[in-house]
């Protein structure tokens, strides 16, 4: 098995865990803070919106920081600038200061740019046969996360006489030990050139491999994100308490990322499309398994469907994106991507709330629909341009 036997992908594995128990524990409890120190309740979900800035602010500039200094480089300085954020957080909630606790929001939100990249440095460590297992064995790094996350952030919560800050020290600890990891990081390929930024990205777009990889990859983080923030909210509305809610949202997560085990074979096996298309089509279904109705079982199932499509979409969509550059081009098209997923996030998770209280849950599982139906028609339609083009 790679992840045995590839010392780079179990070491990204790895750091990978550790990035995602840093994010989920933020997820639990940031908005809880924000709620005990904002001067208005209005402001509680603001560090958040903080931590989508500095990661969108953060994915450009670091993609070509590796470009030019190395891959080892940039994934310890993004880890570096999580224990800065997790330093300025701890602080701020042990003095009780909200803008000091938002302004720690920033720099975490450059650790999770960087750690997006995990899986993209996942494929430069192996053969072109094993893409695909790779990207998929880190992001299924997760999975240990999912597991372990929401027993660490009820504990570290009150773990110290100030309530929250052993959780915010528990992140410094857990990116500390996330760039012991890092040290041991291959450099990768340098270019001898990088070419100018704006042009080589309207190239990269125009193709339509890269166009379709984008595309795949950040519908799925759109509506994922969508879903899984209305869910919480569909299910209070709903009369579940939030120890119910948590358990489907730790099913969603274990959805994203323990598949990662299977798609990432499958992709080598069967081809990035056809794992997208199926990623897709699990979406659909999620849909559907949501707006047959509002039981428990019902937001369990849709929500561990959900994870799953996104998980595909997502490997196959990275896998697909390394087959469309050149090395030159590497940073350019990682950041492109990496862009596209955060935009679409943010717009999402700023959209969800207005649409499941001015809408309602099944508004929700409609609306997604034909975004999803919008990224099947683009693989199609790149999958026949590339077939005319290979028998031109």
């Amino acid at each position: 098995m790679l992840l045995l036997t590839n010392g780079q992908v179990r070491l990204l594995f790895i750091a990978q865990a550790l990035y995602w128990l840093c994010s989920m524990v933020g997820i639990t409890l940031t908005s809880l803070v924000g709620v005990q120190l904002a001067p208005y309740a209005g402001l509680a979900t603001l560090p958040l919106g903080l931590l989508v800035l500095g990661n969108l602010g953060g994915v450009h500039p670091l993609s070509l920081f590796m470009q030019r200094r190395g891959r080892r480089a940039g994934l310890m300085a993004g880890a570096w600038f999580g224990v800065a954020g997790a330093a300025i957080a701890s602080f701020g909630v042990y003095v009780g200061d909200f803008t000091i606790f938002c302004l720690g929001a920033l720099p975490i939100g450059i650790y999770q740019a960087s750690a997006r990249y995990y899986r993209y440095v996942a494929l430069e460590a192996v053969e072109n046969a094993h893409k695909g297992r790779a990207a998929a064995y880190v992001t299924g790094g997760g999975v240990l996360a999912a597991l372990v996350a929401p027993e660490l952030a009820v504990w570290s919560r009150d773990a110290l006489v100030v309530p929250f800050l052993g959780a915010y020290l528990a992140m410094i600890v857990m990116a500390l030990l996330a760039i012991l990891l890092l040290t041991g990081v291959q450099q990768g390929e340098i270019p001898a050139r990088i070419p100018n930024g704006g042009q080589v990205m309207r190239d990269l777009l125009l193709r339509p491999k890269i166009f379709a990889a984008v595309s795949i990859s950040a519908i799925g983080q759109g509506v994922m994100v969508l879903v899984m923030t209305a869910t919480p909210l569909a299910m209070k509305f709903c009369g579940f308490d939030v120890a119910q809610s948590s358990e489907v949202i730790r099913w969603h997560f274990i959805g994203m990322f323990l598949p990662a085990f299977v798609a990432g074979p499958l992709i080598d096996r069967f081809g990035a499309r056809k794992i997208a298309g199926i990623g897709s089509v699990i979406l659909l279904a999620s849909a559907l398994a949501a707006l047959l109705g509002i039981g428990f079982g019902h937001f369990l199932f849709s929500s561990l469907l959900l994870g799953l499509g996104w998980n595909l979409m997502l490997l196959a969509g990275t896998t697909l994106l390394g087959e469309g550059h050149t090395a030159a081009e590497r940073g350019h098209a990682q950041a492109l991507m990496e862009l596209a997923n955060g935009i679409f996030g943010a717009m999402a998770s700023f959209a969800a709330g207005a649409l499941i209280v001015g809408a309602g849950w099944d508004a929700v599982n409609i609306g997604m629909m034909p975004v999803v139906l919008v990224g099947l028609a683009i693989l199609l339609v790149s999958g026949r341009i590339r077939l005319k083009s290979a028998r031109g």
